[in-house]
């Protein structure tokens, strides 16, 4: 279903590129664990059927666990109005909209497709933002939805859940030993563990590059939708600001959820490396939207 939003091929590419070598790297995983005697088969099916659960059930799956409401018309007239124009403009069926009960300022939509896409955003950043800066997030969510990376990064995030179900049941099924049964045997779960511990770090790199280009593209979409890049590098100045004042437990409850979210939620003296982020800088994004207001001539 095609959207006004900008095209980005390169957001293409890398999901295609990230999908492929996940997923070549779990036939990889599933065939040492098979080499060295695993029921792989078993966690498996589990794994598919988690998978399936939270790939068709992941709007109604973060919304109870981000604490988020659908809200109607009459309930959110302003927040609806503004996601009807932006729908409109962007050539867009509208999603659900949702308003999450907490005072961290942040906004995520999620998804498996645009007819299931909801937009969420908190009581936080809903008191923050001026109209037009909420207009600028809004886009940017929006233009998730349209690019389809909510389901992808959904996909991806959840891989790496796998690596760890199947080594918890190779350890505990008894694979612990040694492949020969002798002293100077293969220790079967010391390699298990390696292997997981590999397909893990590789799985977690991979999703956070993927994460971190898809923000700046839907900075950038978002940004050329409304012609308006000032009003979401505002936006973007303003919440990451805020998160300083939001109570250390408030923001940890959060960081699970950073990849979804339109701004990381950082508790105070979290020191992350840009290998292991899951949004580029701050610095990088409001220079992105710099080069856009000159390429458009206005701010």
């Amino acid at each position: 279903m095609r959207t006004r939003f900008a095209s980005d091929r390169g957001l293409t590419s890398r999901m295609v590129v990230t999908m492929f070598l996940l997923g070549l790297l779990y036939v990889v995983f599933v065939g040492v664990l098979i080499a060295l005697g695993v029921q792989a088969l078993t966690v498996l099916v589990l794994a598919g059927g988690l998978l399936l659960v939270q790939y068709f059930f992941s709007d109604r799956i973060a919304l109870f666990a981000m604490h988020g409401r659908e809200v109607s018309p009459q309930e959110a007239p302003e927040l609806h109005g503004l996601i009807d124009r932006l729908c409109a403009l962007a050539d867009m069926p509208k999603p659900r909209v949702a308003i999450a009960d907490s005072d961290v300022p942040n906004a995520f939509a999620t998804g498996r497709n645009q007819k299931r896409a909801v937009v969420c955003v908190t009581t936080g950043i809903l008191r923050r933002l001026e109209p037009h800066e909420l207009e600028g997030v809004i886009a940017h969510e929006l233009s998730h939805v349209a690019h389809r990376d909510v389901a992808v990064m959904t996909i991806a995030s959840f891989l790496g859940i796998v690596a760890g179900l199947m080594t918890r049941f190779a350890l505990y099924s008894g694979l612990g030993g040694r492949r020969n049964g002798g002293q100077g045997g293969v220790p079967v779960g010391a390699i298990i563990l390696l292997v997981s511990v590999i397909v893990y770090a590789i799985s977690f790199l991979l999703t956070r590059a993927l994460s971190r280009y898809r923000e700046l593209a839907a900075d950038r979409a978002g940004a050329l939708l409304t012609q308006r890049p000032s009003s979401l590098a505002s936006a973007l100045t303003k919440v990451s600001g805020e998160m300083a004042r939001i109570p250390t437990r408030d923001l940890r409850e959060a960081e699970p959820f950073n990849a979804f979210y339109f701004a990381p939620a950082l508790a105070k003296g979290a020191t992350l490396a840009n290998l292991f982020s899951t949004h580029p800088s701050l610095e990088r994004r409001l220079e992105q939207l710099a080069d856009i207001s000159r390429q458009l001539g206005r701010g």
